[in-house]
């Protein structure tokens, strides 16, 4: 009875409106979407490999006996996009394109969106906007009219007038209506697949195609889940026009709304200072402590020339290593008071920054799309894991930097211009970023599965619950 229920149910959306706009959303969105995406990742990947030779033909060389002013980028780090970037761009185009390291600590260089910031007054179009936005609302489309439809047309007491049970009708609406959606839309998905395969994707990698398959599931879930919040609404209300009202109304508040609130919230509840006021602020320190440093050293040079004749030319260099010698180990103790101020100051401005993110993410997680952007971004290498990472290796490198070069730097030396060629030293290129394996990110992202499943199963069960004790 159920698979005849179904049958019925499928017959009934394909001949209906709403079957017609999904095929065309799945058919001219879905390939055009990801053709023009894969067009702008290879147009970024070009960008980075220029930067990136650029970079090592102009691969320096630093004595650290010479001035070297504070603010200088000796070495970058450069970000480098991801394919999967194709599928949810995520935070790909705004994360800064190179982190600059300097002795006041790590600059950010422009993001990707600020040569096209045009168009991102519109966001941008990816498989997750067609996905958490497009999809959604056609699922409640299909679903707000499942129950109250046949209330209004007085239909549902006959069909339950026939000792029907009240659990397979539902469970036929449901069933029947995830098929004919979901048919067209992996049929358009796999299309666009094979269309970028045909543009050169690499879709056959162990480390793609995984990811893209797990999108693919995540996908399907978060529409089971708008296909039950339709449900919901259709079982409460007996007016198919109010259902639509209501249902749009939700899709407006759970898919628009939400998730950008919890973070605006977040600044409220959790304020963090901006990274360029963290940058002034050990700029300004560096200053201070500099101030200091050379009044203290014109103390040590009266004390040393107090009772010394003036000394010929020859004997300027030998008297300079003298003095320098003597002052050395007051440059290193203002040297590790600074570097122990500025990683206070860099400690205080993460752990604001991270409480700060997780009020935001813990706020906006109300609502399945903010945990399906969630889960996406991180499946697609472009989410918090992948800026995380990035900053991270950003770190590592410029305490490699700090002690490979900028802790052998010496500030208002008193002999700068006598330095030997054992001096230089040649500047360290950094390492690739790590990815996450699968694995990882599956268990980083477990939250927002078990969400979705929640969101899916418990909306489910209210629309069974209700409609079982409703009056037909």
């Amino acid at each position: 009875m159920l698979m005849t229920l179904i049958q019925k149910e499928i017959r009934h959306h394909l001949l209906s409106v709403r079957f017609v706009a999904l095929l065309l959303m799945c058919l001219l969105l879905i390939p055009l979407t990801l053709s023009i995406n894969y067009r702008h990742f290879r147009q970024n990947l070009v960008d980075y490999q220029e930067s990136v030779k650029l970079a090592q033909i102009e691969e320096k060389t630093v004595n650290p006996k010479m001035q070297l002013e504070p603010e200088i980028e000796v070495s970058k780090l450069f970000l480098k996009p991801t394919p999967l970037s194709v599928f949810a761009n995520g935070l790909e185009d705004a994360l800064p394109n190179h982190l600059g390291m300097t002795r006041n600590g790590i600059v950010y260089g422009a993001p990707a969106l600020v040569s096209d910031s045009l168009s991102y007054l519109f966001g941008h179009l990816d498989f997750l906007f067609l996905v958490g936005t497009v999809f959604s609302l056609l699922a409640l489309l299909f679903t707000f009219d499942a129950v109250a439809g046949e209330k209004e047309a007085g239909t549902l007491r006959i069909t339950l007038a026939n000792s029907l049970p009240r659990d397979l009708f539902l469970w036929s609406k449901l069933i029947g209506g995830y098929i004919v959606f979901v048919v067209p839309f992996l049929a358009s998905f796999l299309f666009g697949l094979l269309v970028l395969v045909w543009q050169g994707f690499p879709l056959g990698e162990p480390e793609i195609f995984p990811r893209v398959l797990g999108l693919t599931l995540a996908s399907l879930l978060y529409i089971a889940v708008f296909f039950a919040i339709g449900t919901v609404i259709s079982t409460y209300l007996d007016n198919s026009k109010t259902a639509l009202i209501i249902a749009f109304t939700v899709w407006v508040f759970a898919v628009l709304i939400t998730p950008r609130v919890g973070f605006i919230a977040a600044k409220a509840i959790a304020p963090t200072q901006t990274s360029q006021s963290v940058y002034l602020e050990k700029t300004a320190l560096r200053e201070n402590f500099n101030a200091e440093l050379e009044e203290r050293k014109k103390e040590i040079h009266q004390a040393f020339w107090k009772d010394r004749r003036q000394p010929s030319f020859e004997e300027q260099f030998t008297v300079g290593e003298e003095v320098d010698e003597q002052v050395k180990p007051l440059e290193e103790e203002f040297r590790q008071k600074f570097k122990e101020h500025a990683d206070k100051i860099d400690r205080n401005y993460q752990r604001e920054k991270k409480y700060q993110e997780q009020v935001g993410e813990t706020l906006s997680r109300i609502t399945p799309t903010s945990s399906l952007t969630y889960l996406a971004t991180n499946l697609m290498q472009t989410g918090k894991r992948k800026k995380s990472d990035y900053f991270q290796a950003g770190e590592r490198y410029h305490d490699a930097l700090h002690a490979d070069l900028f802790s052998k730097i010496v500030d208002h030396a008193s002999v700068r211009t006598f330095h030997l060629e054992r001096d230089i030293v040649k500047i360290t290129q950094p390492s690739s970023l790590e990815t996450p394996t699968l694995g990882e990110t599956f268990r980083q992202s477990a939250v927002d599965v078990l969400l979705l499943c929640f969101f899916a199963v418990a909306l489910t069960m209210v629309a069974f619950m209700k409609f079982f004790r409703s009056d037909i």
